[in-house]
């Protein structure tokens, strides 16, 4: 059975998706890290149309967890990147997809809707953006929320017959090209010297960079449950 993820808020603001694997990593260890990612690219969802032989049936969200100590200063750093590989907004008139095909692409174009009615607010200033309208967007929410930075780049097909497709994704990109996020943040965390604890605390720029890096943690989520 496939599970169902849930996206849920930390203390910090972060997102945790559930029954996912976490899995620790050396970020000295290129091997390990290859087949960390080697995995996540077996979980994306494809299958043929008429289109495209193996096309995107999903969005695909591969999330490193970076973690930094700062020891003489009992200080942590934490920082994440998300890497999103978007499928791309499909006709069924042209994909000639049916069924759960069919349904798949109805999921994607609605999904990739709520990202851009995100980046319109965004690049509006207004004061309620709508990322609860899909999961995609409300778990890269703390991406997009001045915290960090975005960068994004658009697929555009050289043929004549993807014409539409290739002019949806030129406003698309103009879109989130009107976006700006400001200055990003940097999560620290003090460590206690009573407690083994931490207590999260949040400081613009300028800290001095932390000495020793612990651990890199990649986590893969399959954006076919991400984008319901």
């Amino acid at each position: 059975t496939e599970l169902k993820h849930e996206i849920k808020v930390a203390r910090d603001g972060s997102r945790i998706v559930t029954d996912l694997t976490l899995k620790l990593l050396e970020p000295t260890d290129q091997a390990a890290v290859e087949d960390v990612m080697r995995q996540a690219a077996k979980h994306r969802s494809v299958a043929s149309t008429d289109m495209n032989s193996v096309s995107s049936r999903s969005h695909s969200v591969f999330t490193l967890h970076l973690n930094a100590v700062h020891t003489e200063q009992r200080q942590t750093l934490k920082g994440s990147l998300n890497l999103v590989d978007l499928a791309g907004s499909e006709r069924l008139e042209r994909s000639g997809a049916t069924g759960d095909r069919a349904k798949e692409a109805v999921a994607i174009n609605k999904s990739l809707s709520s990202l851009t009615d995100v980046f319109v607010s965004i690049g509006k200033k207004s004061g309620h953006i709508p990322f609860r309208n899909s999961k995609l967007t409300y778990l890269l929410q703390p991406s997009l929320s001045g915290d960090g930075k975005t960068l994004m780049m658009a697929n555009l097909s050289p043929t004549e017959d993807s014409y539409n497709e290739s002019l949806c994704s030129l406003r698309f990109a103009a879109q989130v090209n009107k976006c700006e996020l400001g200055k990003p943040k940097r999560a620290i965390s003090e460590v206690s010297s009573s407690e083994d604890s931490c207590v999260e605390s949040t400081s613009k720029g300028g800290s001095r960079t932390p000495r020793k890096k612990h651990q890199v943690a990649g986590r893969n989520a399959q954006g076919r449950n991400v984008r319901r």
